[in-house]
């Protein structure tokens, strides 16, 4: 199939999924309580965007954007390290491995402890569930690197800066994509978690206000904003991936 046939396919799934969900609705199979309806969604998507929704928005954006970038920044760096020099890895891997296996959600309070309730734990819980997917996919991609090809540069009289920056880096960017893809979700869960614990603002804040006095269409309006984020930023990733297709052995 043709990418314009999937997505004209994918857009009458989503019309017919829509449909269906409105009527059930209101023929009362679907309990609207419990699950809306997508013109009530759309009308208090309306009534919040024109309520402070805005700001929330640019609250859990800023913090999902600082954290996500110094989660990239570290994690790509201390990937390349790990995974290059191989002494270092065997040290410091056990270290990240247990951290990784520790339940993010659980550290959160922790973290709400040292740094409050500002932005500043959200940024940490953001980071806390992007580098992982990032440091652990990066290490994979400069261990798996062809021998074949160190080999042949280093016959040519190749250094160790050399070979990383020719043959390391440019071997280890589909990886970086495939980690960031994963660490994006993640990242959107430290952003909602971090608010629906402890925050002023934010699109998680205000799931939880609408939690707490049942206004289940305020919900939805939140969770459909994040998947839309998520979904567009995954796009972003794979466009970009695309650029550097040329760089994958």
């Amino acid at each position: 199939m043709s990418p314009r046939y999937n997505k004209i396919l994918v857009f009458l799934l989503t019309l017919i999924f829509l449909g269906s969900w409105e009527l059930l609705s209101r023929k009362g199979v679907l309990p609207t309580f419990f699950f809306s309806s997508p013109l009530r969604i759309l009308k208090s998507a309306q009534w919040l965007f024109e309520h402070g929704l805005w700001n929330d928005i640019r609250v859990s954006l800023i913090e999902f954007v600082l954290g996500m970038s110094l989660a990239v920044t570290v994690g790509v760096l201390l990937g390349w390290g790990l995974g290059w020099y191989i002494t270092l890895g065997a040290v410091v891997e056990p270290f990240i491995t247990v951290m990784n296996a520790a339940p993010r959600v659980a550290l959160l309070p922790l973290l709400i402890l040292w740094l409050g309730i500002g932005i500043e734990s959200k940024i940490a819980a953001v980071f806390l569930g992007a580098f992982f997917p990032i440091v652990f996919t990066v290490m994979k991609g400069v261990r798996t690197m062809e021998n074949s090809l160190l080999e042949l540069a280093r016959s040519f009289g190749a250094n160790d800066l050399q070979l990383f920056t020719t043959i390391a880096i440019p071997s280890t960017v589909p990886y970086i994509m495939a980690g960031l893809q994963i660490a994006v979700g993640r990242g959107l869960v430290g952003v909602v978690i971090g608010e629906l614990l402890a925050a002023q603002a934010g699109i998680g804040y205000m799931m939880a206000r609408a939690s707490a006095s049942f206004q289940t269409d305020k919900m939805f309006v939140g969770l459909i904003l994040l998947a839309g984020f998520g979904y567009f930023l995954t796009e972003v990733i794979k466009m970009i991936e695309k650029k550097f297709e040329s760089w994958r052995v």
